[in-house]
């Protein structure tokens, strides 16, 4: 019932759906009050629905945002709530006493002050706003970017404001209980006081000093560092909040190439979730000043998603065009007829090609340039069960797509019968539980399906930490926690909080990478994911969510996988370590496996999990695989070989691309001089740089 309720109300957590219904009941309860009179009673109401309101804005509940859009937004609800201590008064036969005049005049210049304070803040936010944020780009030495005003006055700004009446309200009520004016007149004082206070607070940072260079200096500024930096591969992305692991599995890569790196990002939500990286970082929201942006030394432009802001990079002629993507599997995405536009298309291995080889959509094999997977160094190979270790099988099934078909994700058809089974294993074996990020934002199924199973696990371990036959190490354990509290906080410390980052344009100015902290944050990173995994027991079950443990650390501590058919399948094949993909859509075996190419040395599951006790006997017995070998062709023909590294491959790509994009631009000046024309590059820049005619 409560989380039914829960996902009616779009809230995260049963407490919010409590401080929900508390402040949807404070209201009438307000109302009675007044109308009764009872000032205890209104006191009481009120605190309530002050209470409530405060912590679902606290919490960003989804339930605020939604009041608004129905007009009982947070203005409206606290007008009503000072309209209703009005009528109380009224009803206390106080409508000629002195006090209600002056609650009456309170408020309206309460609200009064409304405009002026959501002027300056909107101004504010505005004049800060830069055209371009950066990260690892010198900015500093080339215009002056002044320190963001104190995060207490923007931050939640119209919510503070609000809440500065309740020094009038208190003291008004306090004036109606004990009949006498004065309390109330102290609460208006500090009420107007405050508000006024808050008002001039503001108002410095709206001019002058404060507020950072026009639009034309910021980007100028951008272009004299390009000038200076002369890049000359580029990692484009634009995307949704949520598919900032497209652009961050990348991150990594582009600070290992051979030539000088770029990284382009189109929104700004991108940017906030972006993973620390040393390589430099723009974020240009505006198409015109992208393409107005000076880039006339980059040679490589890659591209790890198929998206319509594409176009803003692939209208330049100067540089090749490659779409990376971001993942290997054997999804449609992979094969998508969009990616003709581009001038190459880099695989991970040879299944790359032949799966648009027979998709037939456009794109030609001498396009297709095979370079491995270089994210995927990590990935640690088969090592083996050690004795009296409970084996971990990896559920990590993927999202339910767009285009509801069944056979995307796992979840809704056989998801609970595959971690059933895997809790209900004789012997045992340990469940980890790693959904993907997207699961539940299309498919109501697919959402109560993640919640049933994540319950499962959850009861499960529980129950294993009562078993008798699995004891931990709980000195271990504790000093593995300890030390997780302690990188944690060094963490921290080296990040900062969320109020010293300041704003955008605050962290435009301090973006350049300390190389020190970033070393040292990743050497943190390791330990936390050792700590990590040492601190619960090898045995226990685990529901993975977030950021961290990642899903390759994941792979690391897993003795097999089930999963879906996806870029998960392909990365996990690079461990060696046997796996099974469900047939959601009942393809049956041949068939599943003529279509999908990474399910070839996979244990084939049912909606049943049936299957399920081939793969845990592989896991057991290594001797016993029959899918060894297969396992290892599989891998090569996928991912390419083992040497040269992938990275090598990478740079190598890279560097020939680059050299075609040189070979065709001197081609391009020599025809352009030998006719004593402007080249078609001169006349794309002439083009563009003229303004728009109308009609």
């Amino acid at each position: 019932m409560i989380s039914t309720a829960i996902r009616v109300a779009r809230v995260g957590s049963a407490a919010e759906l409590a401080a929900a219904a508390l402040m949807m009941l404070g209201f009438p309860a307000l109302m009675l009050a007044a109308l009764v009179p009872s000032v205890p009673a209104f006191a009481a109401a009120a605190a309530v629905t002050y209470v409530a309101d405060h912590y679902l804005h606290r919490k960003g509940s989804y339930l605020v945002n939604r009041l608004s859009k129905v007009r009982a937004g947070l203005s409206i609800r606290f007008l009503i709530r000072e309209l209703l201590l009005i009528l109380l008064l009224a009803r206390l036969s106080l409508a000629d006493n002195l006090i209600y005049y002056g609650a009456v005049a309170c408020f309206i210049a309460f609200y009064g002050l409304q405009a002026p304070h959501g002027a300056l803040v909107t101004l504010i936010r505005n004049r800060r706003r830069m055209p371009v944020a950066t990260r690892n780009v010198d900015l500093k030495s080339r215009i002056r970017i002044p320190d963001a005003p104190p995060r207490f006055l923007l931050n939640r700004s119209a919510e503070k404001m609000l809440h500065l009446d309740l020094a009038a309200v208190v003291g008004i009520l306090v004036a109606a209980e004990t009949k006498s004016s004065v309390p109330g007149f102290i609460g208006i004082g500090v009420t107007i006081f405050l508000g006024c206070l808050y008002v001039l607070a503001l108002m410095p940072y709206v001019r002058g000093s404060k507020i950072p260079p026009n639009a034309e200096k910021v980007l100028a500024a951008v272009d004299d560092w390009l000038r200076e930096y002369k890049p000359e591969t580029v990692l484009y992305f634009s995307g949704s909040k949520d598919s900032a692991y497209q652009v961050n599995m990348w991150l990594e890569t582009m600070e290992q190439l051979d030539s000088r790196p770029l990284v382009i990002l189109r929104e700004r939500v991108i940017l906030a979730n972006l993973a620390p990286t040393t390589a430099p970082v723009i974020c240009v929201p505006g198409g015109v000043h992208l393409m107005n942006m000076d880039l006339t030394t980059v040679r490589v432009a890659l591209y790890a998603a198929n998206v319509g802001k594409n176009i803003h990079l692939l209208r330049v002629p100067t540089m090749k065009h490659v779409f990376i993507g971001h993942g290997d599997s054997d999804k449609l995405a992979s094969v998508n007829p969009f990616s003709k536009v581009y001038d190459e298309v880099w695989t991970a291995g040879r299944a790359g090609r032949d799966r648009y080889a027979i998709a037939d959509v456009g794109v030609r094999d001498d396009d297709i340039v095979e370079v491995g997977r270089p994210q995927l160094a990590p990935i640690q190979g088969r090592q083996g069960v050690p004795d009296g270790r409970v084996p971990t099988v990896l559920y990590a099934p993927t999202w339910e797509g767009w285009d509801g078909n069944p056979g995307n994700t796992s979840l809704v058809l056989a998801g609970e019968n595959i971690v059933k089974k895997l809790i209900k294993a004789d012997p045992p074996v340990r469940v980890l539980y790693k959904p993907h990020p997207f699961t539940g934002t299309v498919s109501k199924e697919a959402g109560a399906a993640h919640q049933r199973i994540t319950a499962l696990v959850e009861k499960a371990a529980a129950e294993r930490a009562a078993d008798p036959r699995f004891t931990a190490d709980t000195a271990a354990q504790a000093q593995a926690k300890a030390e997780l509290a302690r990188v944690e906080a060094r963490l921290a410390e080296l990040s900062g909080t969320a109020g010293d980052r300041g704003d955008e344009a605050e962290a435009t100015r301090d973006g350049v990478v300390d190389l020190k902290k970033h070393e040292e944050v990743a050497r943190l990173r390791a330990e936390w994911n050792d700590a990590y995994w040492r601190s619960c027991g090898s045995f226990e079950h685990r529901v993975v969510t977030g950021a961290e443990p990642r899903l390759y650390d994941c792979f690391n501590v897993s003795d097999a996988m089930v999963s879906d058919i996806s870029s998960v399948v392909s990365d996990f094949i690079a461990s060696g370590k046997p796996y099974a993909v469900t047939d959601s859509a009942e393809l049956g075996v041949e068939e599943f496996k003529r279509q999908n190419t990474a399910v070839r040395a996979a244990t084939i599951l049912s909606n049943s999990a049936a299957e399920l006790g081939e793969l845990l006997a592989a896991v057991r017995d290594p001797a016993a695989d029959p899918l060894a070998e297969d396992r290892k062709e599989l891998k090569e023909y996928l991912l390419g070989p083992d040497e040269p590294t992938s990275i090598e491959q990478f740079n190598t790509a890279v560097a020939d691309l680059a050299l075609k994009a040189e070979t065709r631009n001197l081609g391009q000046e020599s025809r352009a001089a030998a006719a004593g024309t402007p080249g078609a590059d001169e006349l794309s820049d002439a083009l563009s740089a003229q303004p728009p005619t109308t009609a």
